[in-house]
């Protein structure tokens, strides 16, 4: 007798449908994506787009650390890796102004350029809210190449759904993580509240809002993944 209580590969199903609707949505503007079904094909898709011995720039991303793909990069012991978030192949927070700038400057000017996305539209919209802008920096300029990772969890329906999803939700829960994962103090209003109050606070993270919703060349790449990751 069927198990009506597990609803795993209905989930999945719908999941896939969805993505391969952006993926769609986001190859007419000119954005190649590529979808696959778990974190493990994830990792070793973006390898594959990636040739040895050029130099990688990082943009801070949850994502990019549940795929493992940084990891994966260092054991091949041929790339330069830039991210400012990262040192010694173990994640460190805060680096200091100085340091963020120092090497995010280098990441931007790397060969390859890896991120996360905050949302997805259906359209084919990518959708990030940033607070220094070195991640945005790198996604819109510089690197010849960029690598894009989400999980179908930021697949929404339009820019006024990415921008709540953004606000509402991801940058509510990226400040609680700083302060539990980082021990950092003197977080924005919604590090207390879980609500966006479209702060002034000099620890703000929403600051830079960039949308692509076209690339005149083909630079950024999206791989799209099945399964809920990041934030």
């Amino acid at each position: 007798m069927a198990d009506e209580r597990n609803l795993d590969q209905e989930n999945r199903w719908y999941w896939e449908q969805l993505a391969l609707r952006c993926v769609a949505s986001l190859e007419r503007n000119n954005i190649k994506a590529h979808y696959v079904p778990g974190r493990e094909a994830a990792c070793s898709k973006v390898l594959d787009m990636i040739p040895p011995g050029v130099s990688i720039g990082v943009g801070d991303s949850v994502t990019l650390l549940q795929v493992g793909i940084i990891p994966a990069l260092e054991g091949r012991n041929c790339h330069q890796i830039f991210d400012p978030f990262r040192k010694d192949g173990e994640s460190y927070f805060p680096p200091t102004l100085r340091q963020t700038a120092e090497i995010g400057k280098k990441a931007i000017a790397a060969d390859v350029f890896l991120t996360g996305i905050n949302a997805i539209t259906l359209d084919g919209k990518l959708v990030n809210v940033d607070g220094f802008g070195n991640r945005v920096a790198g996604l819109v300029f510089g690197p010849k190449k960029v690598i894009a990772v989400a999980g179908v969890n930021k697949i929404v329906p339009d820019l006024d759904e990415a921008l709540k999803r953004i606000k509402g939700f991801a940058a509510p829960i990226n400040v609680k993580r700083h302060q539990l994962k980082h021990g950092l103090d003197r977080l924005p209003p919604c590090a207390t509240s879980g609500i966006c109050s479209d702060c002034t606070h000099p620890s703000r993270i929403c600051c830079y809002t960039v949308i692509v919703e076209y690339q005149p060349r083909p630079r950024i790449e999206v791989v799209l993944i099945g399964e809920k990751l990041g934030i």
